[in-house]
C-alpha cells in the first residue's frame, strides 16, 4: 500500500475557492532548486489564464534534499497548492497516489521543468471536460509539434514509440511526453491494473486504455528539452523493455480483465485492423529473429562451412520465431496443438532453408571467394523473402485455426 502524508495550502485571508475542476500533479524528486520557480509560474497561469478552477498537487516521491521543505512553503503561501509526500521513489508511484487521492473530475500531470508550453493545457483537458474523450496526451511527434531537443533524445523517443507499435500494436504517437490528463472516473478504473511504479507507468496506462476501447485525444505541443534532466536513459530503457515484455505477456494470456473494463466504462472495443496488427507484431519478431540469426551464423561461420552455419542458425531461430508468433502475433496460447504448430513451423523452416541455401550456392558459384559481408547481405535478402512466406503460411494455419476454435 502506498504511504503518503498530505499538506494542503489555502491562504487564511483568501475567500473559499470553487472546487477545482482540474488537479495538476507535479511529480518531483530532489528538485529544491527549480521547484518554487516552476510552481509559481504554473500557479500564475492557472489563476490568470485558465478558465476553470484548478489546483496543483506537488507529489514528492521520497526526495532526500530540501524539496519537501520548499513544497510545504509553497502550499502555505499559494492558494490551491497541496503536497503529497511518498516514502518510496518512483514517478508512477507518485502519480498513482496523487490521482487516487484527488477529488477533482479531471486529473493531469506535467514535468516540473514545464518543458511543454502551458498554452497547450486547455486544449489538452477541454475534450475531457466536455466528455468527448477519456484520456489526453501531449505529443512531440505530431506534424504540428515544435520540439527543441538533441538528436539522441529524438532518435530514442521515435524508436521507443515504433517499438510500442510493433510489439503492443499501440496507436498513440508519444507515450513518454510528460504532459497528460485523464478523467477521474476512468483513472479509478485503470489505476488498480497498472503495475509499474516508474517511467513505464504512462505507457502501461495508455495501452490498457486503448485496449479497453477508451478514446485518447492527442495535442501537438511546443516542447523544449531540459538540458539538466537527470533521467538515466540506459536504466529507463531496460525497465521499459521489461515492462513491454510483461504487458505483452499479460495481454497474450488474457490476464487483464479488459472485457470487464469495457463493460464498466461503457466503451466498445476500439476497431482494430487485424491484418495490420498481425503484420506489426510479426515484423517486430522478424527483426529480432533476423538479428539473432546473423549473430549465430557469424559465430558458427568461424568454425564451420557456410551451409552448416546457415542450417543451425536458421533452425534455432525458426523454433523461437514460431513460438513467439504463436503467442504474441496470433494469440494462440496453451499447450493444445503446440506440437502441430511447431511441426508446421518446421515445414516453413524447410522453405527458408531452401531459399537461403540456394542463395548461398548461387553466390559461391558466381564468386567462390566472396567476402563474409557479402554472404550476410545475400542471406538477409533471402531471409526477408522467407519471412514473407512464413507470415502467409503461419497466418493461414494459426489464425484461421484460432477463429475455428472460437466458433
Amino acid at each position: 500500500m502506498m504511504q503518503s502524508d498530505v499538506a494542503t495550502g489555502l491562504g487564511t485571508d483568501e475567500p473559499r475557492r470553487a472546487p477545482a475542476v482540474l488537479d495538476v500533479v507535479i511529480p518531483v524528486y530532489n528538485e529544491e532548486a527549480d521547484l518554487a520557480r516552476c510552481v509559481r509560474r504554473l500557479h500564475e497561469y492557472l489563476m490568470t489564464s485558465f478558465p476553470y478552477p484548478a489546483s496543483i498537487t506537488i507529489a514528492d516521491n521520497a526526495s532526500t534534499d530540501g524539496t519537501a521543505k520548499v513544497a510545504r512553503a509553497l502550499a502555505r503561501e499559494l492558494p490551491g497548492v497541496q503536497v503529497t509526500r511518498l516514502r518510496q521513489k518512483g514517478r508512477g508511484r507518485a502519480l498513482h497516489a496523487a490521482w487516487s487521492q484527488s477529488s477533482s473530475p479531471i486529473l493531469a500531470y506535467m514535468d516540473v521543468d514545464l518543458s511543454t508550453d502551458l498554452a497547450a493545457l486547455l486544449p489538452l483537458v477541454a475534450p475531457l471536460i466536455s466528455g468527448h474523450s477519456d484520456i489526453a496526451i501531449g505529443t512531440r511527434l505530431a506534424r504540428g509539434s515544435r520540439v527543441v531537443r538533441g538528436l539522441k533524445r529524438e532518435v530514442i523517443s521515435r524508436s521507443y514509440n515504433l517499438l510500442l507499435r510493433g510489439t503492443l500494436a499501440a496507436r498513440f504517437s508519444d507515450a513518454q511526453c510528460g504532459f497528460k490528463a485523464i478523467r477521474k472516473d476512468v483513472a479509478d478504473q485503470l489505476l488498480p491494473l497498472v503495475q509499474d511504479t516508474g517511467w513505464f507507468f504512462d505507457t502501461e496506462l495508455l495501452v490498457l486504455a486503448e485496449r479497453a476501447g477508451l478514446r485518447i485525444h492527442e495535442v501537438p505541443v511546443d516542447w523544449v528539452d531540459d538540458p539538466d534532466s537527470r533521467v538515466d536513459i540506459v536504466a529507463t530503457a531496460l525497465a521499459d523493455l521489461r515492462g513491454i515484455a510483461r504487458l505483452a505477456r499479460a495481454l497474450a494470456t488474457g490476464a487483464l480483465p479488459l472485457a470487464e473494463l469495457r463493460r464498466d466504462l461503457g466503451r466498445p472495443p476500439r476497431p482494430r485492423t487485424i491484418l495490420g496488427s498481425h503484420l506489426a507484431r510479426f515484423g517486430a519478431i522478424g527483426v529480432a529473429s533476423t538479428v539473432a540469426y546473423l549473430i549465430i551464423y557469424s559465430g558458427l561461420r568461424q568454425a564451420v562451412p557456410a551451409q552448416g552455419a546457415n542450417l543451425v542458425a536458421l533452425l534455432v531461430t525458426a523454433i523461437a520465431n514460431t513460438a513467439a508468433n504463436r503467442r504474441l502475433t496470433f494469440g494462440v496460447t496453451g499447450r493444445r496443438n503446440a506440437g502441430r504448430d511447431h511441426a508446421q513451423g518446421l515445414l516453413v523452416f524447410g522453405l527458408g532453408l531452401a531459399l537461403t541455401s540456394s542463395a548461398l550456392a548461387v553466390l559461391h558459384a558466381v564468386d567462390p571467394t566472396s567476402a563474409r559481408s557479402v554472404e550476410l547481405v545475400v542471406l538477409v535478402v533471402a531471409n526477408v523473402v522467407s519471412t514473407l512466406l512464413r507470415f502467409l503460411v503461419l497466418r493461414y494455419w494459426l489464425y484461421h485455426r484460432r477463429l475455428g476454435d472460437m466458433t
